[in-house]
């Protein structure tokens, strides 16, 4: 368990925080390229970090990111007139450039120099890959951009990103990709042998052992981690993911795939889970970025609602704590563990949502818990986030990868079948590092089949 205080270290990310202020040294990604596709279209309202924004796409193909309220007394940007290079605001006709500079006051006398004296806050976007990213940290020249795949891919080899907007803190949303245990419960059939349940119901049983083996491993870039099931005789099916700070993860997918989820916070309370992708090998077919995995991701469940300019109404899924998620009873009792959709991250929403404080804050005490020995990389990832905000707080030292970007570009999730005595540490090395691509075993453990070995050696008698 954790001590009240360290709780509120991890799960605070307004201005002033430890946590988040350890966030904003970072790139995050915001919002979908496909969310700004015209110039000089309207400002969208954004929230991220307990921040109130505004983003929009200037004249000259330009991403722009202020905070909302405007610098002269304090009225809405998002009513400003996005045009000829810049955001004007609607009250008094105040102009700032993508750069924050003030461009033009036209309320002012003729020959007042008051607009050199004036400025708004501007965080510098990157438009990669069909994603925006932000910078919202203190220093005038970014850091390096990060170099993680979905980023370093030709644009043609990259999927349109999935977003979910996730009622929750971002670290208990998080800490379902740090805790492979319940893959076996809460995402999986009651029974091996069970045929395929129908859309929204497609996962499987991954192996005949329900009680996984966990060990973590610490790394400067953040932790990763096995989840050892035995799936024969001295045969044991490892799943590695990686935890990479501040907010990043790589589960499940295969070897030729370029994978990163983001947990990105919007506030203490409300968080996207923005899942990036695609093929590390060749172009994505029309037909394949197009497919309505992408552009209507919740369509099993009734799809996203209909969105305000509310930020929090973006991304908002149909299928939501207020109706149980669409849950369905008799899949639940005669099929699947749990009767909510595996619609993306829809059934792991229903287990974190409603986790509260005991004020009903979506942030549960985890001074209240008991962990056991699954719960290995939990602790990991708490203990390197927290030591890293520390040594933030105390002189301003960064972790690893804030500087060096391309750190990122070396880090992998791996599959791999090994011996008893097998070193899952040393045997996945070059699978994690991304110098050997491999085929995940995951597939054949959905339908209870045996699975063959990684491709790269036998891997069957390592160790």
């Amino acid at each position: 368990m954790l001590s009240k205080e360290d709780n509120e270290i991890l799960c605070r990310v307004g201005k002033g925080t430890p946590m988040g202020e350890l966030i904003r040294e970072y790139w995050i990604p915001a919002l979908p390229s496909s969310e700004f596709l015209t110039p000089d279209a309207p400002a969208k309202r954004m929230r991220l970090l307990g921040e109130n924004l505004v983003m929009f796409k200037d004249t000259n193909g330009d991403i722009g990111a202020f905070p909302e309220s405007c610098p002269h007394r304090g009225a809405s940007l998002y009513f400003g007139r996005n045009e000829e290079g810049g955001l004007r605001c609607g009250y008094h006709g105040w102009k700032f450039d993508v750069s924050g500079n003030c461009t033009e006051m036209p309320s002012e006398p003729d020959g007042s120099n008051f607009k050199e004296k004036v400025r708004i806050q501007a965080y510098p976007c990157r438009d990669v890959n069909h994603m925006v990213w932000i910078y919202m940290g203190h220093r005038a020249t970014p850091p390096p951009f990060p170099q993680f795949d979905v980023n370093t891919l030709p644009a043609e080899n990259v999927n349109p990103p999935v977003v979910m907007m996730e009622e929750a803190n971002f670290f208990q949303n998080l800490e379902g990709d740090t805790d492979t245990s319940h893959l076996d419960w809460l995402h999986a059939r009651l029974n091996v042998e069970d045929g395929p349940v129908g859309e929204g119901h497609a996962i499987g049983t991954f192996s005949p052992q329900r009680n996984p083996s966990v060990e973590a491993m610490p790394a400067n870039y953040g932790a990763f981690y096995t989840g050892r099931r035995k799936i024969g005789d001295d045969q044991y099916w490892h799943r590695i993911n990686q935890f990479i700070f501040p907010i990043f993860t790589m589960v499940g997918g295969d070897g030729n795939t370029a994978h990163l989820r983001a947990h990105v916070p919007v506030d203490d309370t409300h968080s996207m889970l923005i899942s990036m992708g695609g093929s590390r090998t060749k172009p994505l077919s029309e037909e394949q970025r197009n497919h309505k995995r992408f552009t209507d991701p919740f369509y099993p469940s009734g799809g996203y609602v209909t969105r305000t300019s509310n930020p929090l109404t973006y991304f908002h899924t149909v299928a939501n704590q207020e109706n149980d998620y669409h849950r369905d009873f008799t899949v639940e009792k005669t099929q699947m563990y749990s009767g909510v959709g595996f619609i993306h991250n829809l059934q792991d929403r229903a287990m974190t949502e409603l986790m509260t404080s005991e004020s009903g804050e979506a942030i549960y005490d985890r001074s209240h818990e008991h962990l056991g020995t699954t719960d290995g990389m939990c602790i990991m990832v708490r203990k390197q986030i927290l030591n890293a905000v520390r040594i933030h707080k105390e002189d301003g030292t960064v972790p690893a990868n804030v500087d060096d970007g391309g750190l990122n570009a070396r880090v992998r999730h791996a599959c791999l079948v090994l011996s008893g005595d097998g070193n899952w540490v040393a045997a996945s090395e070059t699978q994690r590092s991304g110098e050997e691509a491999h085929d995940c075993i995951c597939g054949p453990l959905l339908t209870g089949e045996a699975p063959t070995p990684s491709s790269g050696g036998d891997l069957l008698r390592i160790g």
